[in-house]
């Protein structure tokens, strides 16, 4: 018989990975501080928990997806005692050193930790294109890789429990850059009463474009070869990016997005690279290192 899946945090990600699981027919027991959220569930045939005591009483892994570190902790600490025994797979958004703290917090307490990060949102929860990182024992990942992929495509990047938050949060990187970047973009034109609609239908293929230069320049970072040819240089990207400050202040827009990557580039040249290609930039990002 099929154990069951505990899911402590029933938010709208919690409670889409806990319906993907009971549309599979796999028992599962649901517990949430609001319990108002786990009625639905229960209609479904889940198992609804009044307590976390209650929750996590019976056996089968245990699924934690809740606000944020704090909250989580919050939950399981209180009843460390008794999760020996047990694999807890946290699939709450966490920074690399809070994963790792959590999994030395659940070796402490016998409890064999899976740090998970869903690089999706709820409603593509259990669809194609939806991919979860895992790290941490892979035993426990290869153990448990049915239920995983019921929610999504699986992928294991290794022992390191902070190593898939990693590639979470520097993904989002890019992500919140690129959203910050467009909004930028569309209080530029919509200065002039162009819609954020309209700017965007013209943003999107273009974005899509720049994507593909992606691979390349990730080997000019890997190969340190800024002096390569065909690289758009520094002093070019300067003058650029000074062009865009100034359109940006023209059209009464702040320039608290441009300036930064302005000043990184500066500084870049000023160090001499000017003439050199512009992902030399990465080496001023990583001097805080």
């Amino acid at each position: 018989m099929t154990s069951r899946t505990t899911f402590l945090g029933l938010g709208a990600m919690g409670s889409a990975l806990a319906a993907a699981t009971l549309d599979a027919g796999r028992p599962s027991v649901v517990w949430n501080r609001t319990p108002s959220r786990a009625r639905t569930l229960g209609e479904r045939g889940a198992t609804v928990a009044e307590t976390v005591e209650e929750a996590i009483s019976g056996d089968g892994v245990i699924v934690v997806c809740l606000f944020d570190h704090q909250s989580v902790r919050a939950v399981v600490d209180p009843v460390a005692a008794n999760l020996a025994g047990r694999t807890m797979i946290n699939l709450t958004t966490t920074t690399p050193n809070q994963a790792r703290g959590l999994a030395t917090w659940a070796a402490k307490h016998g409890v064999t930790y899976l740090d998970g990060a869903i690089m999706a949102v709820p409603a593509t929860i259990g669809r194609p294109g939806t991919a979860i990182f895992y790290s941490g024992p892979e035993a426990a990942f290869d153990k448990n890789r049915e239920l995983l992929d019921l929610w999504g495509q699986s992928d294991y990047l290794g022992i390191d429990p902070g190593i898939a938050s990693l590639c979470d949060m520097a993904m989002l990187v890019g992500m919140y850059t690129m959203f910050t970047g467009f909004l930028h973009g569309a209080a530029m034109v919509g200065a002039e009463g162009v819609s954020a609609v309209e700017f965007a239908r013209r943003q999107a293929p273009f974005l899509a474009a720049m994507t593909g230069q992606l691979v390349g320049l990730a080997a000019t970072v890997d190969a340190k070869d800024y002096a390569g040819v065909g690289q758009q240089s520094l002093e070019f990207t300067e003058v650029a990016l000074d062009s865009l400050v100034t359109a940006s202040l023209d059209q009464g827009v702040s320039v608290e997005v441009l300036r930064p990557v302005l000043d990184i580039v500066r500084r870049q040249i000023a160090a001499g690279y000017g003439r050199q290609g512009t992902a030399r930039i990465v080496e001023e990002l990583r001097k805080s290192r």
